[in-house]
């Protein structure tokens, strides 16, 4: 048997065995550190080749984008950052200046945050890879994780879906964008090359518990939106219903393609980095009136199935998988 037998969920759930089953299963782990306090702990990785290349990416951007990845699963913990290490694996020929660019894109991440680079390490590599651990903080009763949805919740995503995808199709054909603005076509190249990790949600989100603390599920929208509403349902026990005309897309989206290949892209195109939070019904329309333009409520947690439905009847239901985003080991 070969990792392309099994894929990389099945590859994930055989490793997961090695791991202890409270630790694992969520954007990052959970350590108790000392009373009152719980370190938030994830590591992320970038391959050239795989997650970027010079013709979409500057070094400066490679940077920004995998500081931002492991920032982003922080804040789907509900964790604030503490700082980062860096592992980098090189080519001899790689230029220094590569590199000092490289590091450039992350520390102009970062310092959006206040966390630094505490260390890290470098090693020679047929192939050139970033590989960030982020150690975060949260209170013990603020860890958002995926297995805590009940059914009744709303699904609530934090901001629009699919630009990411359509910058890089942007990046990759120019073409592509013939009916888009200028202002359009940066806005979506934008949110591929430097995505925003969504820390600033959490303020927000706590905000609605100062009385007491209030169940929150969920996860980052990186593997795709709708990956992230099926690990969450899966982890709870629980299906969901998402309606369709509900998922924030951008403007500039629906003006680049058709209005079914956008909701694809906003389903399955991944790396918006955004946030998918199950909660009360009430407690999610107050968040997503606070967080403003973007952020919707696309649906409710049920009892069976994930589905993505039709409220004015021109489409049928259909069920979201795992299995049309991106895949490691996939082909």
């Amino acid at each position: 048997m070969k990792i392309q037998d099994i894929g990389e969920q099945g590859l994930l759930q055989r490793l997961q065995r090695f791991c202890p089953a409270e630790v694992v299963g969520d954007d990052a782990a959970v350590m108790k550190t000392q009373p009152g306090k719980e370190l938030v702990v994830t590591t992320d990785m970038l391959v050239d080749g795989t997650h970027f290349s010079d013709r979409t990416t500057s070094p400066e951007d490679a940077g920004w984008r995998a500081a931002a990845a492991n920032l982003s699963d922080l804040a789907a913990m509900g964790a604030s950052p503490l700082g980062i290490t860096v592992g980098l694996s090189l080519t001899s020929d790689t230029l220094v200046t590569w590199v000092e660019r490289l590091y450039q894109g992350i520390t102009e991440c970062l310092q959006h945050y206040n966390t630094f680079i505490v260390g890290g390490d470098i090693c020679r590599s047929p192939v050139n890879t970033i590989a960030i651990t982020a150690f975060g903080e949260a209170s013990p009763n603020r860890i958002i994780r995926r297995s805590s949805a009940q059914v009744g919740d709303a699904i609530v995503v934090t901001g629009v879906h699919g630009a990411s995808r359509a910058g890089l199709e942007l990046l990759l054909n120019l073409q592509s964008g013939q009916n888009l603005t200028e202002a359009g076509k940066v806005s979506l190249i934008q949110a591929h090359q430097r995505p925003k990790p969504r820390l600033d949600v959490l303020p927000f989100l706590w905000d609605l518990d100062s009385q007491s603390p209030i169940p929150v599920a969920g996860m980052d929208s990186s593997d795709g939106l709708a990956d992230a509403i099926v690990q969450i349902c899966r982890c709870s026990g629980v299906g969901a219903k998402c309606d369709r005309a509900s998922i924030p897309i951008p403007a500039a989206l629906s003006q680049m393609v058709s209005t079914e290949q956008a909701l694809d892209w906003a389903l399955y195109g991944g790396e918006d980095f955004e946030l998918v939070l199950c909660l009360p019904s009430e407690k999610a329309q107050i968040l997503v009136e606070r967080l403003g333009e973007g952020a919707a409520v696309i649906g409710i947690t049920t009892e069976a199935n994930v589905l993505l439905v039709d409220s004015s009847g021109v489409y049928p239901d259909k069920q979201l998988t795992l299995n049309q985003g991106f895949q490691h080991f996939s082909y």
